[in-house]
């Protein structure tokens, strides 16, 4: 039996599961085996019929769901006392070895066994294809944090003998497959049940800017969109958003999960969740997969790098002083797991902290001894205001009267008044020394090997290059934008 056979029988066997369980789905809704999936036999939904806004196609009781609640590992999960995205990894194991006689058995045989994530990926085959990308430290993390997990708080919940299962059962392989399924299909419920599995939830595809249905609950709030501005319908339980205002949720609360239509759909389309607007680092870290195009892609340049790069120019005393002040004036950047860094946008324009940064470390002794004077006096109580503050930094350290920046309204008119040529100067420095970490090939043979690659049969390969080529691209696109200096020049002598 091939593998859009086989999945077209574990598809029927899913309907009935969920006929069985509560689980209401739309007649308008047609859950379909994709051939272009990856292996083949994959699933997806499409419209029956035209479906118009505020439709709702899908009805999910919390029973269903697959959660460390729910699960017949409860009483064991409690007792470890593990909770997060560990305690419904253990839920999923456990239902896993079950097999026929686990509640989920069809629905569970009927998802992958592991979702095609980098964490996953053979470990040297990751450290190849993800080099120099933002995917590169972050995977080597999760896998050591992975293995730790295990060995801390899996294996002895394998040796208490409370699951009554056998080790291979609960195998770090297996803890490692459980994960990836949790990254890219769990979906936070609420504060009773925490993250879970949300059958049919999950089998939407997502499509960036292109969602149809939302996932939501039926006393969803209006203070119940996540605090970071990402889309909730899809999370991965490591980022704890929520679906709703689950303080305002009973623990257990029997209400309905929903999918409600946002924006129409035509009769015979696919019909798509989106699981936020996300970068292609973002969708391959947690979903496996990227988006050619993702307007959404940024490159980061970590704080040590831009240190470095001050190394190789001043001396490491000049280097501390310089960015001593500029935390002084409130500034800082971007924090991550064990790093400090800066956003470059996808249209190749830098995070004004890092053009602050890049300003005072360029500024000549006087000018510099003149802002570290009146530093404390240029930042108030409150947060720093973007505009203003630049606008008093260059006025401060200006040898000449710019009446020109008063009034100015919009941001990437105040960076235009840092980018001198020393600043410009060091982005493309910068954005040298960034693109060097992904070895000796250019831009040019990525993009000849993407064009040539198979998105079905080199999945790895495709994907880390679809990455590679939308971060390099916005290096070369900071490299144009960092010729603004010379630009500007010329136009002033015309």
């Amino acid at each position: 039996m091939d593998a859009s056979a086989s999945t077209a029988r574990r598809l029927r066997a899913f309907k009935r599961w969920m006929r069985d369980h509560g689980v209401v789905c739309s007649d308008a809704l047609l859950l379909d085996v994709s051939e272009a999936a990856a292996g083949g036999g994959g699933v997806y939904v499409r419209a029956l019929a035209a479906l118009k806004e505020g439709d709702l196609v899908a009805t999910i009781p919390r029973g269903a769901c697959l959660t460390p609640r729910t699960s017949g590992a409860a009483g064991a999960i409690e007792a470890a006392e593990l909770g997060g995205p560990l305690a419904l990894a253990v839920a999923v194991m456990y239902e896993r070895a079950r097999g026929a006689e686990s509640p989920w058995d069809a629905y569970l045989r009927l998802i992958p066994d592991r979702e095609p994530v980098p964490l996953i990926w053979p470990a040297d085959e990751a450290e190849r294809l993800l080099a120099g990308t933002e995917l590169d430290k972050i995977v080597k993390q999760d896998r050591q944090f992975i293995c730790e997990d295990w060995k801390e708080c899996i294996e002895p919940l394998i040796l208490s003998g409370e699951l009554e299962v056998g080790p291979d059962d609960f195998s770090l392989e297996n803890y490692f497959s459980a994960k990836s399924l949790l990254s890219s299909r769990s979906f936070r419920i609420d504060s009773y049940h925490g993250s879970g599995m949300v059958p049919l939830a999950d089998l939407f595809n997502h499509k960036t800017g292109g969602e149809h249905v939302h996932f939501t609950s039926a006393i969803e709030t209006s203070d119940s969109d996540s605090e970071d501005g990402e889309d909730p319908s899809n999370t991965s339980s490591d980022e704890q958003s929520t679906i709703e205002n689950s303080a305002d949720i009973p623990s257990g609360g029997d209400e309905d999960l929903e999918m409600i239509v946002v924006r129409g759909v035509n009769a015979g389309e696919e019909v798509f969740n989106t699981y936020g607007t996300m970068g292609n680092a973002a969708l391959l870290h947690r979903y496996g997969f990227t988006e050619i195009d993702n307007p959404y892609d940024i490159v980061n340049i970590d704080l040590a790098l831009v240190t470095k790069w001050c190394s190789t120019k001043y001396s490491r005393r000049y280097s501390k002083a310089r960015v001593s002040l500029w935390h002084n004036l409130g500034y800082s950047s971007c924090t991550g797991q064990d790093a400090d860094y800066f956003e470059i946008s996808y249209d190749g324009e830098p995070q004004l902290e890092l053009l602050i940064l890049l300003y005072v470390i360029s500024l000549k002794s006087d000018a510099y001894d003149k802002l570290a004077s009146v530093a404390h006096d240029l930042i108030g109580d409150d947060e720093v205001d973007s505009i203003s503050s630049v606008v008093k930094v260059v006025r401060v350290t200006s040898h000449k009267q710019h009446p020109e920046i008063n009034g100015l309204e919009k941001l990437s008119d105040v960076k235009k008044l840092l980018l001198k040529e020393n600043v410009c100067s060091a982005l493309a420095s910068l954005a040298d020394m960034r693109e060097s970490l992904y070895g000796s090939d250019t831009l040019e043979d990525d993009r000849q090997k993407l064009q040539a690659c198979s998105s079905v049969n080199e999945r790895n390969l495709y994907h880390s290059l679809v990455l590679r080529v939308s971060e390099r691209t916005i290096l070369h696109k900071l490299k144009k934008y960092s010729s603004s200096w010379s630009r500007t020049k010329k136009r002033k002598h015309l």
